[in-house]
């Protein structure tokens, strides 16, 4: 009976919060300083990705004060959403112990339990961008774009040659067939500066990505296992932190892909 009554508070909790009237709610936190610390985060992204390989690494090698350290420290900046969510599934632990079927979790071990839950849940908002940007790529130029890298060339080149063709002396239908047989010269400026643009047009989507992961996940039951996990977490008492999650590993393996391909690309012959 007590699993039963858990289970049925976790799914109106997950109905209410994470349904498309409640992510809608959430998400209208991020209309403020989160649209400043959106980008900051995705160039942090990397180091957190590095800290966690590193506590990894120091967990292997036996050494558990270097690897909690590691582990525990928190590189990106949180954002008001996600303080939004960490303090309703905060609620909803206390909510479980008022009901007596909650795990009765140190205050302390609820925290950093939360805490690594909602960074999940960010993970999973970079992935949504991931694949808008992948869908992107494959709708304007038939190719897999893994990240802001593969498509800042051809969005550039693009920009590029449209620019010259409405600029062409002697006008656009000329131009068109000129620039067809001689494609202008893509300055590595350029590259960069669209680079850039769209690498905040990625953080911007990433914030309010949940409004459409959210319903997503609720309707395919992820929410909810997730939960029960968090659960099963601070029933054990388990108050160490969880490493690296697979949602932060996929997160970034496109990211790390594009470079990797990048510099591939710039060293071959």
């Amino acid at each position: 009976m007590t699993a039963e009554t858990r289970d049925a508070m976790l799914r109106r909790f997950v109905r209410e919060t994470f349904g498309l009237r409640g992510t809608l709610g959430l998400h209208r936190a991020a209309f403020g300083l989160d649209l400043v610390r959106a980008p900051v985060n995705v160039v942090l992204a990397p180091i957190f990705l590095l800290v966690k390989l590193l506590g990894l690494i120091a967990r292997l090698c036996r050494a558990p004060r270097l690897a909690g350290w590691l582990l525990s420290r928190r590189i990106v900046f949180e954002t008001a959403v996600s303080r939004k969510v960490a303090a309703r599934v905060r609620g909803l632990v206390a909510e479980l112990d008022a009901a007596g079927v909650g795990p009765g979790a140190p205050e302390a071990t609820v925290a950093r339990a939360v805490e690594d839950y909602v960074g999940v849940r960010n993970a999973v908002a970079e992935i949504t961008t991931v694949l808008f940007v992948l869908i992107t790529g494959w709708a304007l130029f038939h190719s897999a774009t893994l990240g802001v890298i593969s498509l800042a060339g051809p969005v550039a080149d693009m920009r590029a040659q449209a620019l010259a063709i409405e600029n062409y002396w002697a006008g656009q239908w000329l131009g068109q067939v000129y620039f067809g047989w001689f494609p202008r010269a893509l300055d590595p400026w350029q590259v960069v500066a669209t680079g850039v643009a769209l690498a905040m047009l990625a953080s911007l989507v990433t914030t309010f990505a949940g409004v459409v992961a959210d319903p997503v996940q609720r309707w395919l039951g992820i929410h909810r296992r997730r939960l029960t996990r968090l659960m099963a977490r601070l029933d054990r008492q388990a108050d160490s932190a969880s490493g690296l999650s697979r949602e932060h590993a996929v997160a970034r393996l496109g990211d790390l892909t594009d470079i990797a391909l990048a510099l591939w690309r710039a060293l071959r012959p």
